[in-house]
């Protein structure tokens, strides 16, 4: 059993800062933790702080706290060495595909670069599913296809009415695929992107349309090689336009 928590020690380790009382104790505790360890509060090679401090910043049991420590273990960031308690992992380690961490550093980076990241790698992601769509689509689909690009263009003075027709879109071409794991990638990346206040610059929703015409008209004509190379460019474009500017790139 651990030594009992007192004010003395329990000031000998930084403070956790904690979300908002989530319904589920452990989600606001590995929340937390995990913006701890992205932010650098908690730096690689640091120790959690002991099982009775969390306890107490956090108002918890041992057992969400054990629990807690489970999940970030399976997220890469931490490890339990015996002996030497619970040590943070350097980003090397970390699931950055993983929801919570992906949501922590995209929050958490000032200069935009994840976000840039992000954006890169569901362009590939993403012009590889156009690629297969092309090859694969059928009349029942093209038509999902057909009506989501529609909707986009009777929704262009309404720019949430309109995203929710690009998410349509996006969809529907990733059903299309045979690729799975591409498109749940892509599916996880883009709602990361979406969550961020960062994404949601207001962007020329014209350009976006005409982006979206080429994609379409590429996978109706069964041509992979332009599905491919208009799905890219949307995603680098688009991502360009809404991007703010930053003084570090």
């Amino acid at each position: 059993m651990s030594d009992p928590i007192t004010a003395s020690t329990a000031t000998e380790y930084p403070t956790i800062a904690a979300r908002a009382r989530a319904p589920r104790l452990g989600v606001t505790v590995v929340g937390a933790l995990v913006d701890a360890i992205v932010r650098g509060d908690l730096l690689p090679g640091s120790s959690l702080p002991p099982e009775a401090v969390l306890c107490e910043q956090f108002g918890v049991s041992r057992t969400v706290i054990r629990e807690s420590v489970k999940r970030l273990e399976e997220k890469g960031l931490v490890t339990v060495a015996q002996g030497r308690g619970t040590q943070v992992l350097p980003p090397t380690s970390w699931s950055m595909i993983d929801a919570t961490v992906l949501s922590a550093l995209v929050a958490n980076d000032a200069t935009l670069g994840i976000l840039d990241e992000l954006s890169v790698v569901r362009a590939a992601l993403e012009a590889v599913i156009a690629r297969d769509a092309a090859l694969r689509r059928t009349e029942d689909q093209l038509e999902r296809l057909r009506e989501a690009l529609m909707l986009m263009r009777e929704t262009i003075a309404d720019e949430p009415r309109f995203n929710e027709a690009d998410v349509v879109f996006h969809a529907v071409v990733g059903e299309i695929t045979s690729n799975r794991l591409a498109d749940s990638l892509v599916r996880t990346l883009f709602a990361q992107a979406r969550e961020s206040a960062r994404f949601h610059l207001h962007s020329q929703l014209d350009l976006t349309l005409q982006e979206h015409e080429a994609v379409f008209a590429a996978i109706e004509a069964g041509d992979p090689e332009a599905a491919e190379s208009a799905m890219r460019a949307h995603i680098i474009d688009a991502w360009e336009r809404r991007r703010p500017p930053s003084p570090k790139r």
